[in-house]
């Protein structure tokens, strides 16, 4: 079973197109929608209003998280390069204020190493390059007097420009630094280049110094993607990014990306002037926004449930609704077949007893003349075809005796004879009834079996009347069954002081179109054989004395006759437009 068929209404499946007043699918489907939108219509508008000035609001601080990149990459851009023109305006004043001679005395170039070390920081050695490329003076860690730099790119670039600044590299010191060399431009016409080598530890305490808050990386790269101080989020110093976070020709434009996968963050790059580097400021705007989409998230959430709590409100209401609505007209519409069924047994019994009374009168006169020509013809001996004359006479009166019959059943299926009450204790009563069927039973080898339990209570009720009952239906159940087949008859104690007698017999059954109709009267499946009329008349009896009849069968297989009965006599019975009793049936 899919969820449809566990959450349908009720009546969805029902199929009662005769007693059906309405489409109840269809007004189940109305109100439903109906209800629906009244309630929800009013939700979405206020949530749509809702969302609308929260994702104002949501923009305005990714807007202010974009602003605090921006002035983060403006500040340390200034920064860093003020670090490095400071630098750099010291080497080139130490070389405007001293000659080749006195650099190249290394007490002389000791005494600037130092002070340049008090001065600025991060300088790590000192040396002096004559025209020749050779390393003529040099103060540092490392034996580096004497090493020649002709032939290098670096020492041509500062030939031609005057200022050279290095990619961040390791370098046989072994440690992240770069170099700033200046060339040597006085009026004495002599040539010679000044180099010193920085600590990029300073440019880290530099960069480590911004306030990144919630969460952020910042740090400096050369335009090959190497990093030149390490990243939080990229790796460490010297370390080659497989791809830029964003394009250095877009300089102080703020992008989103995700070149790492996880969650994307703003960056923004900028050269940073006089140098080979490039900034680079990110941020995660997921931490910063991270309140406003708990937030977002609440109210989703929050609005979802509503939702689905009203649907499952309006569901269970519009189905309740609708199924009781349909139950009602079941039920006034099977009382409106039910009062037609009753006046049409009025009508039938008021017929059936004007139509007893116009035939009893000339059968009786029939059966009286047919006695006395029977008793003149006994008392002639010599009457030619006598005996013939006789055999005629016994099936006149065979007939008039059918006549009869079927008369007084149908005075009995018209007449309203009170209900007496004596207790009746059903045992005894059944035997005797199949004192009256024994014989039969007896003659066809048919097996007649009774069950009734000791704790079986008396009832109150009309004996001849519950007589007549029995009799109706196990004759029904003799013209049945077959020679050498059964009945069993059975007695039961039923809820609400009711005791159930049930006749079932193993005979052909009833087909299922003609169990609707075995309680109308006249309706026979015997064909000529029956009257229509037992089963009418012990329909009607049953109810009169407060019960209702049950019949289950199976074409083929046998039928059921279930008779429920009070224990104590309660009629039930209502008053049909034209005065006459009126009972209910079930089937």
């Amino acid at each position: 079973m899919g969820i449809w068929g566990k959450i349908k209404p009720p009546f969805w499946n029902r199929s009662d197109s005769e007693l059906e007043l309405l489409n109840y699918r269809r007004l189940w489907r109305t109100t439903l929608f109906s209800a629906i939108a009244v309630t929800l219509a009013p939700l979405v508008f206020l949530a749509g209003i809702n969302f609308y000035q929260f994702e104002e609001q949501y923009q305005l601080q990714r807007n202010e998280i974009t602003n605090h990149v921006q002035r983060l990459l403006a500040v340390n851009k200034v920064q860093l390069a003020n670090f490095l023109e400071e630098r750099r305006s010291a080497l080139t004043y130490v070389n405007l204020a001293n000659s080749f001679e006195q650099l190249a005395d290394l007490r002389h170039i000791a005494t600037v190493f130092r002070r340049l070390r008090m001065s600025f920081g991060g300088f790590v050695d000192l040396g002096l390059i004559d025209s020749q490329g050779i390393q003529r003076a040099y103060i540092g860690p490392y034996n580096l007097e004497g090493r020649e730099y002709k032939d290098q790119d670096w020492y041509k670039e500062v030939q031609i420009r005057g200022i050279y600044i290095s990619d961040v590299f390791l370098g046989h010191r072994n440690f992240p630094h770069f170099v700033i060399a200046v060339r040597h431009e006085g009026p004495d016409d002599q040539t010679y280049v000044l180099r010193a080598t920085i600590d990029t530890g300073k440019l880290n305490s530099l960069l480590s110094a911004t306030d990144l808050h919630p969460i952020g990386d910042i740090f400096l790269v050369n335009s090959e993607g190497v990093l030149q101080t390490p990243s939080t989020w990229f790796g460490g110093v010297l370390t080659r990014l497989k791809a830029l976070p964003q394009p250095l020709a877009q300089s102080g434009v703020v992008s989103e990306t995700n070149p790492n996968g996880g969650p994307p963050f703003l960056v923004a790059t900028a050269k940073v002037e006089g140098s080979p580097f490039y900034l680079v400021v990110a941020k995660q705007p997921a931490a910063a926004l991270q309140k406003w989409d708990l937030l977002r998230i609440n109210v989703i959430v929050m609005v979802a449930v509503s939702v689905a709590a009203i649907l499952v409100v309006i569901w269970w209401g519009s189905a309740t609704l609708v199924n009781r609505i349909y139950e009602a007209d079941l039920r006034r519409v099977a009382m409106l077949h039910e009062v037609e069924y009753t006046n049409k047994l009025a009508s039938i019994g008021r017929l059936a007893a004007g139509v007893a009374h116009e035939i009893n009168n000339p059968v009786a006169i029939i059966n009286e003349k047919v006695g006395l020509m029977g008793d003149i013809l006994s008392m002639g001996e010599d009457f030619p075809r006598k005996d013939k004359f006789m055999d005629q006479i016994k099936v006149i009166k065979d007939s008039v005796r059918r006549v009869s019959e079927i008369t007084h059943r149908l005075l009995g299926f018209a007449r309203h004879l009170p209900v007496k009450s004596e207790q009746i204790h059903l045992e005894p009563l059944i035997k005797e009834v199949l004192g009256f069927l024994g014989r039969e039973a007896q003659y066809r080898n048919i097996d007649i079996n009774v069950d009734i339990p000791g704790d079986v209570p008396a009832l109150e009720a009309d004996k001849g009347q519950i007589q007549q009952v029995l009799l109706n239906i196990l004759n029904n159940a003799l013209a049945a069954v077959e020679d050498g087949d059964k009945i069993d008859i059975s007695v039961a104690n039923r809820a609400h002081e009711q005791v159930a007698i049930t006749i079932t017999d193993n005979g052909m059954g009833i087909a299922s179109q003609d169990l609707q109709n075995i309680f109308e009267p006249f309706f026979s499946t015997k064909g000529e054989k029956g009257t229509g009329l037992g089963l009418s008349i012990t329909y009607g009896i049953v109810q009169k004395l407060g019960g209702h009849i049950e019949v289950v069968s199976e074409l083929g297989q046998g039928t059921s006759f279930i008779v429920y009965l009070p224990v104590k006599q309660r009629p039930h019975r209502l008053e049909g437009p034209g005065g006459e009793d009126a009972a209910r049936m079930e089937v």
